[in-house]
């Protein structure tokens, strides 16, 4: 780790053989980011030079003050830049039929929810429209807003944002689990997060959120009560 940082601090400092290196020994975190995506329709090359980019934008503004590994910080960096590329890029690759099934599926999920008394499962969805389930989370995942995606889980623009926490979606569950954080207030969803995802204690969520450690207690039991519900 230690290696890595005064790479980092001579890469900072414009020494080129140090970036160089640093780029070279994390490209398999690039690779292994660009793989998420491949599904979607995009040229694996294209994606892992757009990954690269974030990885070396992650080599240049990663703060040395800060006590993480370097591809924690990293990881987000090559996800969020994959991601801007695909929504601005995105309309040339959903075609016609996947928008079609997404609209379909959007359909039927409301038919579905009325039948059941509750909203169907991904499975559910993807039988009734005699679909797999890999097409339908693709076709959804493809014309799905990004908006609530990219909401910060603080107060400053640089934290850390849900699509940076999430999965790319690939299976019924991980669908399912972006679909029920969605659908929370977004003091709850950070809450989950921290908890969950951060894996931080109930009395440091509490001093983040502003509130006592019982309330953060109560707040999360109803709150994982609910996510099974949906899960």
């Amino acid at each position: 780790m230690e290696q890595t940082r005064e790479l980092i601090r001579r890469a900072q400092a414009g020494d080129m053989t140090a970036r160089t290196r640093l780029v070279e020994e994390n490209l398999p975190l690039v690779k292994s980011v660009v793989r998420r995506f491949l599904s979607r329709g995009f040229d694996y090359d294209d994606l892992f030079q757009v990954g690269s980019l974030g990885l070396l934008k992650a080599i240049l503004g990663f703060d040395l003050s800060y006590d993480v590994q370097f591809s924690t910080y990293a990881v987000p960096k090559i996800i969020g830049e994959i991601k801007r590329y695909i929504r601005e890029d995105a309309p040339i690759h959903v075609t016609r039929s996947v928008r079609e099934l997404a609209i379909k599926a959007m359909a039927a999920k409301d038919q579905l929810s009325h039948e059941l008394g509750r909203s169907p499962t991904v499975q559910e969805l993807a039988e009734h429209l005699q679909v797999s389930v890999e097409e339908l989370v693709t076709a959804l995942d493809a014309v799905s807003p990004v908006r609530s995606l990219q909401e910060s889980m603080g107060e400053d623009d640089d934290d850390v944002r849900l699509e940076h926490v999430l999965p790319a979606p690939a299976s019924d569950e991980k669908l399912a689990l972006r679909t029920a954080l969605e659908s929370l207030e977004p003091n709850e969803r950070k809450l989950i997060l921290l908890r969950y995802f951060a894996e931080k204690s109930q009395t440091e969520v509490a001093e983040l959120l502003g509130i006592s450690q019982a309330q953060v207690s109560r707040i999360e039991k109803r709150i994982v009560a609910e996510l099974r519900h949906h899960l």
